[in-house]
């Protein structure tokens, strides 16, 4: 299983701020819902990944501001290392995914969500449009990891391997851990580090020393029949 080389963009705020500069020369992850470290991840980091904050306000039922988060893409994307996340609705169809994507104002500094849930057929279509596509857990595949999810990973990757000779630059949201299994994920987000760099008697700066040297492979690995076996 050949690895490839993966992007792992560490989700923000991290504090205090001493900690937060262990993680100088990484990759990070900005939520449009708790942007206090915005500056600091470009002053300090490698790439910069905006994500739009979605998930954290479907969680806390708070109204979305797109044309806030407009706004705010528009600045940091000055930094050409920096990109965004398309506005999506966690539990929306496909086509109000696709009337957000059709409003999005900067181009293909950002790129669109395809939920598990929907239609594969969109998934190549989007790879097909945009040079980056994020993948999101959603309704029954929710839990990362489970026998749904891993089905369903199986059947869209093998998709995409039939269409590209290559596979496009998928980011997997919120699936850090998905990092050294079968799926070639380009990039991978968490805020694991974040989160628990508390109670972690390593710190932060060796918990993301730890998530960075994982990778994920060049191509699908599909473990056998393991899924078909669970079935019966």
């Amino acid at each position: 299983m050949e690895s490839r080389l993966t992007i792992h963009d560490h989700g923000t705020p991290i504090t205090p701020v001493p900690k937060f500069m262990e993680l100088r020369g990484r990759h990070f992850c900005v939520s449009h819902a708790h942007p206090g470290d915005i500056e600091r991840a470009h002053q300090y980091g490698q790439s910069v990944l905006l994500d739009n904050g979605a998930f954290s306000k479907w969680r806390s039922g708070k109204e979305v501001d797109w044309k806030g988060y407009y706004d705010w893409c528009d600045r940091w994307l000055d930094h050409p290392t920096t990109w965004a996340v398309i506005p999506d609705v966690i539990d929306g169809d496909a086509e109000t995914q696709d009337e957000l994507i059709k409003r999005w104002p900067h181009g293909q500094r950002g790129s669109p969500v395809w939920h598990m849930h929907e239609p594969i057929d969109r998934a190549l279509r989007l790879a097909d449009e945009w040079p980056r596509v994020c993948f999101g857990s959603s309704h029954v595949y929710a839990q990362v990891g489970s026998v749904d999810w891993c089905r369903r990973m199986d059947d869209v990757f093998s998709a995409m391997q039939n269409r590209h000779r290559r596979i496009p630059w998928i980011h997997m949201l919120r699936g850090m851990q998905c990092a050294k299994w079968q799926y070639p994920f380009a990039s991978v987000d968490s805020a694991d580090v974040a989160r628990n760099h508390h109670a972690n008697r390593f710190g932060p700066g060796l918990m993301a020393f730890r998530w960075d040297a994982m990778q994920c492979p060049s191509r699908l690995f599909v473990q056998g029949k393991l899924f078909e076996e669970e079935k019966k």
